[in-house]
C-alpha cells in the first residue's frame, strides 16, 4: 500500500485540501480513493486588537507556509519522496468576515473575523430593505456598518472577500468564491447560483447618496458552484505556498469554500432533508431545506450548499472555548497533585477530556440547578454584543462534578438549541438525518447523546468525522477533476465517497430531552444576568 501511495504522489495524482480553522490550520492529502495519506498542521489563535478579533496578514502567510511545510515533512517521512505535483487543490477558511482591498491590492483595514459582533446596526437596517436576515458576521454587514460609521476606507474599496477568497486570489490570481462561502458575503439566488440581483440593486440604491464610485457587484468576488474550475496555481502562488520551490505551478484549483461548506461535504449532508452539526470553537447546524421558510428569523441564516441548494443555518459564535478552559483548569490541578510533578506524569489531554465528559453522563438530566454561559464573544442569537463566561447555581443546587460538567456541555449546545427550536418546532422543517463532527464529538458517545437530547433527533458520527473540513475541501477539489457529465455533488458523495462508510447513531433519550428542555428554560430565564455581566464587567 505504501508503494502504491508513493507512486500516486510521485505522479501527481494526489489531491490537497487545506482549511484555515479558528485555532488550527490543517492540510490533508488524499489518494485516488479519497483516503487521507498525509497531513499537516499549524496552531494559531485570533487576537483582540482595538476590540476587534483579527489575524494579521503575517499570521495568515506564516500559518499557510508552516502548515504546508508540515505536510511535506509528513509525506517525506512516510513515503520518502518530495511533494512536487498535485492533481487538484482547494482552500477553505473560517466563514465570512471582512477583508477589503484597494485597487493596488492593499488590505484597507485589519481582517475582521466571524467572531466580531460589531455590525448590529447594519443588520437591523438591512433586514427591512431585503426582507432577509443578514447575520453580523456576514461580509455585507461589515461593509455597511463601515458605511454607517463613516469609515474613511470605504470609498477606496475595489474588492472585498473572505479569508478563503483572499488565499485563493493570491495563489491563483482569480477573485472567486464557492457559492456556499459566497452566500455568507451576500444573499444568493439559488436559481442562478449567483448573488441576488434584486438585493444587489437595493444595496446600491441604499448607498447611492454617498457617491462611493463603486457598485456592489463589481467589488464582490465571482460566485462559482462546486465542480466548476476556479483557476490554477500560478508561479507566484506556488512560491507563496511552498517557498522551497519544490511544488510545481499549474495545479487546477476548485472554488474556495468556507468551513460550513466543507463540513456539509465531509458529512455527506448536501442533499435535501439532511443536516450536520459542526461543534468546535463555534457551533453551527446546517439543514438543507425543501421549501423556503415561512418567516424571516434573525436566529436563522439562509445560506447554500457548495452546489447552491438553500440551507437553513443556525450559527453560534461560542461553543467549546469555555469548556476547554475548565478542562485545562482541572488538568492544571491534577498536574499539581503529589506524584504528578514530572512532565511524563502530567495528565494526557485526551484522557482528561474523556474522564470529565463521561462524568457528565452520570449527572441529573437538568443539571441539578446549575447554569453555565459559555460566551467568550458576543452571541447574536441571544442578543449579546459581547460575552462574559459565567457560571451560576442556586443555593440548593446539586453541586457536584457530574452536574458541573453536564451544565458546561449543555452550555456549549444551548444557543444552538434555541435557534433550532425555531427551525424544527415553529417552521416544521423536516430533517431525515443529522451528522455531527468537530471537537465536541471526539470523546465517544457523550457529545452525541447530549446533542441528540438538544435537537430531539438522532445524531450520527461517521468514522471519517475526525478528518474534518480539510478532508472535505480535498473531496470538493477531487469532485472538480473527477466528476462525470451530469454527476451532481450529492450523487458523487453518496456513490463515490461515502459508499460503504459506517458510523454510529445515537437516538435521544426521553429523560435527556426533558432535562435539556428544563435546563434551557432556566438558561433563557437567567439571560438578563449574563447581559448585566457584560454591562458591569468591562474588558481592557
Amino acid at each position: 500500500m505504501s508503494e502504491e501511495i508513493k507512486k500516486t504522489i510521485q505522479e501527481g495524482r494526489a489531491v490537497l485540501g487545506l482549511e484555515f480553522g479558528s485555532t488550527r490550520i490543517k492540510a490533508v492529502l488524499v489518494d485516488e480513493s479519497h483516503r487521507p495519506v498525509a497531513q499537516g498542521n499549524w496552531e494559531w489563535e485570533n487576537r483582540l486588537v482595538d476590540n476587534i478579533w483579527t489575524y494579521s496578514l503575517e499570521d495568515i502567510w506564516k500559518g499557510l507556509q508552516g502548515c504546508y511545510l508540515d505536510l511535506t515533512k509528513d509525506v517525506q517521512s512516510k513515503y520518502g519522496v518530495p511533494l512536487t505535483k498535485l492533481a487538484a487543490l482547494g482552500f477553505s477558511g473560517m466563514m465570512h468576515g471582512y477583508m477589503p482591498f484597494d485597487k493596488a491590492g492593499n488590505l484597507l483595514v485589519p481582517f475582521r473575523t466571524w467572531r466580531n459582533t460589531m455590525t448590529g446596526e447594519a443588520c437591523r437596517k438591512l433586514l427591512p430593505v431585503f426582507q432577509f436576515n443578514i447575520p453580523q458576521r456576514w461580509s455585507i454587514a461589515h461593509l455597511y456598518q463601515a458605511v454607517l460609521n463613516g469609515e474613511e476606507h470605504v470609498k477606496d474599496v475595489a474588492f472585498f472577500t473572505t479569508l478563503a477568497g483572499y488565499i485563493h486570489w493570491q495563489l491563483s490570481g482569480e477573485k472567486v468564491l464557492g457559492v456556499g462561502e459566497a452566500s455568507g458575503m451576500f444573499p444568493i439566488d439559488s436559481g442562478t447560483c449567483d448573488f441576488d440581483a434584486e438585493m444587489t440593486a437595493q444595496f446600491d440604491e441604499l448607498v447611492a447618496e454617498r457617491h462611493f464610485g463603486w457598485k456592489l457587484k463589481a467589488i464582490l468576488p465571482r460566485a462559482l458552484c462546486a465542480g466548476e474550475k476556479a483557476g490554477c496555481l500560478t508561479e507566484k502562488g506556488a512560491a507563496l505556498l511552498d517557498p522551497t520551490g519544490v511544488l510545481q505551478p499549474g495545479v487546477p484549483m476548485c472554488p474556495p469554500e468556507g468551513d460550513a461548506g466543507t463540513g456539509m461535504t465531509a458529512t455527506n449532508s448536501v442533499r435535501k432533508r439532511t443536516g450536520n452539526i459542526s461543534a468546535g470553537t463555534s457551533i453551527f447546524s446546517m439543514v438543507v431545506t425543501e421549501n423556503p421558510l415561512a418567516q424571516v428569523h434573525e436566529e436563522i441564516d439562509m445560506v447554500t450548499t457548495p452546489d447552491g441548494s438553500p440551507v437553513a443555518m443556525v450559527h453560534c459564535n461560542n461553543c467549546t472555548s469555555d469548556l476547554n478552559a475548565w478542562v485545562n483548569l482541572f488538568g492544571e490541578f491534577m498536574a499539581k497533585l503529589p506524584g504528578a510533578s514530572s512532565t511524563a506524569e502530567k495528565p494526557d489531554k485526551n484522557e482528561l477530556y474523556g474522564l470529565l465528559y463521561r462524568e457528565a453522563l452520570e449527572a441529573d438530566a437538568d443539571c441539578g440547578g446549575l447554569i453555565a454561559y459559555n460566551y467568550f464573544a458576543g452571541e447574536p442569537v441571544t442578543g449579546l454584543d459581547e460575552g462574559r463566561p459565567m457560571f451560576l447555581r442556586r443555593p440548593d443546587a446539586k453541586f457536584n462534578l457530574a452536574n458541573f460538567m453536564r451544565s458546561h456541555l449543555y452550555s456549549a449546545m444551548a444557543t444552538l438549541k434555541i435557534g433550532n427550536d425555531i427551525l424544527l418546532k415553529e417552521e416544521h422543517v423536516k430533517v431525515d438525518s443529522l451528522t455531527g463532527h468537530g471537537g465536541l464529538f471526539k470523546t465517544p458517545v457523550v457529545g452525541q447523546q447530549l446533542m441528540a437530547a438538544a435537537m430531539n433527533a438522532p445524531v450520527t458520527v461517521m468514522d471519517t468525522a475526525s478528518e474534518g473540513g480539510a478532508w472535505g475541501m480535498a473531496v470538493l477539489a477531487a469532485y472538480m477533476v473527477e466528476k462525470e457529465e451530469g454527476e451532481t455533488l450529492p450523487d458523487y458523495l453518496s456513490g463515490r465517497i461515502f459508499a460503504g462508510q459506517t458510523g454510529t447513531t445515537i437516538a435521544p433519550k426521553p429523560e435527556d430531552v426533558a432535562g435539556f428542555d428544563a435546563f434551557i428554560e432556566a438558561y433563557k430565564g437567567a439571560l438578563p444576568a449574563e447581559k448585566a455581566a457584560v454591562e458591569c464587567i468591562k474588558t481592557c
